[in-house]
């Protein structure tokens, strides 16, 4: 049984519950409980808060845990990290009140700055050759420069808004976040193969994101055109049909470039396109 601290509420916790379903394990989640094991999958999830998971992999309590980057980096943790995740995205920022004059980093000497990231906020002050004062608390840091308690705040941003809502603006990004996976350091065999199994299913998750897969019919003699838009993950596959003029082309394609690619191929006389989404890609 592989043990997996996750965050117990939040938007990493929504997030990190839909690729575990997504990837075949189910948990009841209407039980708000601390611990609760997963029905077809060897695996256990362990809930707790955001701040205690990269020790509560390191010291062996959970065997691998979904945590954001910017706790991981702050607790220092001994867990190693075994896989960036691509959800959760948000940044470290310092941000100050909206009205003053900001030139470079130097507008913080001497300042107050109230964050809930010691660590990573003086690495990076002491790399830039800024002295400031630091004040650390816990949960709405934005509220602070308004009531007084400091100058400015080095915080967790997403899209701004808090921000906005409390008359502050972001003045330097300090470094970028993201969900990571990370285990401990001495897992069984057992535990280790039970990892893997999980890896290779969220890999499969993460490889679908973004894709498309099309079926088209094509005149046989615009087939090499249309496979230099259709690259597939390999190449795209081709079967003859009954009319000997044309074939059916099915590949991957990206959906990024989705609308311009579906252009390029009714303009080669492509029809009959079908376009499905992907749940998941083996390669």
């Amino acid at each position: 049984m592989l043990r997996i601290a996750v965050q117990s509420k939040g938007r990493l916790y929504d997030e990190t519950m839909l690729l575990l379903e997504e990837a075949g394990i189910k948990l009841n989640r209407g039980k708000r409980i601390l611990l609760l094991s997963a029905k077809g999958f060897p695996v256990e999830v362990l809930f707790l808060r955001d701040d205690d998971i990269p020790q509560s992999v390191a010291n062996g309590v959970a065997d691998v845990g979904i945590v954001g980057e910017n706790e991981y980096v702050e607790k220092g943790s001994e867990a190693k990290l075994v896989k960036r995740l691509g959800f959760s995205k948000c940044r470290l920022s310092l941000a100050i009140p909206k009205d003053e004059e900001y030139a470079d980093l130097h507008w913080f000497d001497n300042k107050t700055i109230a964050t809930s990231y010691p660590k990573i906020l003086m690495d990076y002050l002491n790399a830039n050759g800024v002295k400031a004062n630091l004040h650390v608390i816990s949960g709405s840091v934005e509220i602070a420069p308004g009531i007084g308690l400091a100058d400015a705040i080095f915080d967790i941003v997403s899209s701004g808004s808090t921000l906005v809502s409390n008359q502050l603006k972001e003045v330097e990004v300090v470094m970028q976040s993201e969900a990571l996976l990370i285990a401990n350091n001495t897992l069984s065999e057992e535990k280790q193969a039970i990892l893997e199994e999980l890896l290779f299913r969220f890999e499969a998750i993460q490889e679908a994101e973004g894709k498309k897969y099309v079926l088209l019919n094509a005149p046989k003699d615009k087939v090499e055109e249309i496979v230099q838009l259709l690259p597939g993950m390999k190449s795209p596959t081709i079967t003859p049909l009954a009319n000997g003029d044309w074939v059916s082309i099915q590949s991957v394609i990206s959906e990024k470039h989705f609308w311009e690619i579906i252009g390029k191929l009714k303009a080669l006389g492509a029809e009959g396109i079908l376009v499905l989404p992907i749940e998941k890609m083996i390669l």
